[in-house]
């Protein structure tokens, strides 16, 4: 006999959204992770993510107070190539909308999912899963305190290194790239105007995104060698860095946030799902942060196998494992080709790619109906949008 329905390995936003999500529907739900550490990042979450949290209930005027709208979107062609595209400039309004989204601190968001899932009768297990094995009518954790728990359905939101993909099987395909990501915040003199500016550099994007006031969070692409050497910069040193490359748009940059950086990869599982066991969020794939795509991506995971959960009389039936890997898969891999594509292009030497992106962007600079459809496409996919983020 199960002890729960439904069984969600890993307590990030993704996994902690799918549990809001089933206890909201009465389905008996533990999420087995062991204590989160504050995450000092922010994230883009566009407009369906945010339906989501409305839906959920946690899109607080507490949470809008630390967070900042995204009324407009800059991509500015910085690359210093013989051929560059124009500067292309978005706006919410275009689609009638007061922002396509809001850049918000994941360490208050975390926290407002994990408070929200206790108050809806969430069981939280305070341990890490180390391996799963299925039957014809269950799947069964084990842990690393050596416990065991059974449910009908398991959620693999672990992490790009999941131990429970890994264990039923479940290989992935990985890529690389010739690059490092600094993320950080500063603070500046000049008003962002609620603008986040893509810079396509040489060596990759360079984002700022709008935070409250004048302060904004940073993610900067680069060669590796590149990034250890601003990592080793005084705070006064990198600031003066960050100034030049944003051409003093935002005036005199000071009080940086703490750095971190980490390695450009790309990851996807081959299979989203089998044996009464959906994967999601980044246990499912890996894409450089380039378009606000990551955990977008990973809130739909969470808000299609909600759908399928919710309504079937066996959760973990197969034909609901086929549908969700279908979806998933029709939303995940376009995307992450597209991503691929842009960071490469600016990478390359060679010419052709080079032309190519810039011809691309023109398009959408000079072609409205073109603009519309890449605007409603970044937001979220055109059809098979989950009905918790439809609004």
């Amino acid at each position: 006999m199960s002890e729960f329905t439904a069984i969600i390995s890993g307590a990030g936003p993704a996994g902690l959204a799918a549990a809001c999500l089933f206890a909201l529907d009465d389905v008996k739900t533990a999420v087995i992770a062991p204590p989160s550490v504050a995450d000092l990042r922010t994230t883009a979450l566009m407009q369906p993510s945010l339906q989501l949290l409305k839906f959920i209930g946690v899109w607080t005027e507490e949470l809008k107070s630390v967070s900042s709208p995204l009324m407009r979107l800059h991509l500015i062609d910085d690359t210093g190539n013989l051929v560059t595209a124009p500067t292309l400039e978005f706006s919410a309004t275009e689609l009638e909308l007061e922002a396509f989204g809001w850049n918000i601190p994941l360490a208050q968001l975390i926290p407002l999912l994990h408070k929200k899932a206790e108050v809806l009768g969430v069981t939280f297990i305070n341990d890490i899963s180390l391996n799963a094995v299925t039957d014809e009518n269950q799947i069964t954790i084990k842990t690393e305190l050596g416990n065991s728990y059974s449910a009908k359905i398991l959620l693999a939101a672990d992490g790009a290194d999941s131990a429970l993909r890994n264990s039923l099987g479940i290989t992935v395909e990985n890529w690389s790239f010739d690059q490092s990501a600094l993320a950080t915040s500063f603070a500046h003199t000049a008003s962002h105007q609620n603008i986040s500016t893509e810079y396509h550099k040489s060596a990759g994007p360079f984002t700022t995104v709008p935070l409250p006031g004048n302060r904004s969070s940073l993610v900067w692409m680069e060669r590796p060698a590149r990034i250890e050497a601003l990592l080793k910069l005084s705070d006064a040193e990198l600031a003066i860095e960050i100034q030049l490359e944003t051409k003093n748009m935002l005036g005199r940059i000071s009080n940086l946030g703490p750095r971190k950086a980490f390695p450009m990869r790309g990851q996807r599982a081959t299979k989203f799902a089998t044996k009464r066991c959906m994967v999601l969020g980044e246990a499912a794939h890996v894409l450089p942060p380039i378009g606000a795509q990551g955990l977008n991506l990973s809130l739909r995971d969470a808000a299609q196998a909600a759908d399928l959960i919710i309504s079937s009389a066996d959760p973990g039936a197969e034909t609901n494992l086929q549908e969700y890997d279908k979806l998933r898969r029709a939303d995940v891999v376009p995307r992450q080709q597209m991503v691929n594509l842009l960071n490469r292009s600016l990478l390359s030497t060679m010419p052709a790619l080079s032309l190519a992106r810039a011809a691309g962007l023109s398009a959408l600079a000079n072609f409205a109906p073109l603009r519309t459809l890449a605007m409603r496409q970044g937001l979220a996919p055109g059809a098979n949008l989950p009905f918790a983020m439809r609004g």
